[in-house]
Parts: C-alpha cells; structure tokens; sequence
C-alpha cells in the first residue's frame, strides 16, 4: 500500500465521523427549533381564540343596546 494511502485512509475515516457528528447535532439543533415554533404556534392560535370570544363578546354587548 503506498505510503499516501495510510495516510488518507485514517483521515477519510475522521473526516466521514465528523460528517456524521455535525450532521447528528444539526438535525437536534432543528428539532430544538421546531418543538420551539410548534409551541409559539400553539400559544397563538391561543390567543387568537381568546380575542375572537372577546369580540364576539363585545359585539353581542353592542346589539343589545
């Protein structure tokens, strides 16, 4: 085997775990980020809800007089 070749070989080895690594903490990284947007969603919609049952409110409020 050529001297160059066991060299490289160990290399492609470390280059093909760090590949993998960053990729692994990448994709935690965006499962961070949906879990994180999946609540602000949620907490929106929430709100949302609530002003709509005020403004139904109100609106009733004003057909009365």
């Amino acid at each position: 085997m050529p001297l160059l070749l066991i060299f490289l070989n160990p290399l492609r080895d470390q280059v093909l775990f760090l590949k993998h690594n960053f990729n692994a903490r990448a994709i935690a990284s965006q499962q961070t980020e949906l879990t994180r947007i999946q609540t602000d969603a949620s907490r929106l919609i929430w709100d949302m809800e609530i002003a709509m049952q005020e403004a139904d409110s109100f609106i009733q409020t004003l057909k009365a007089e």
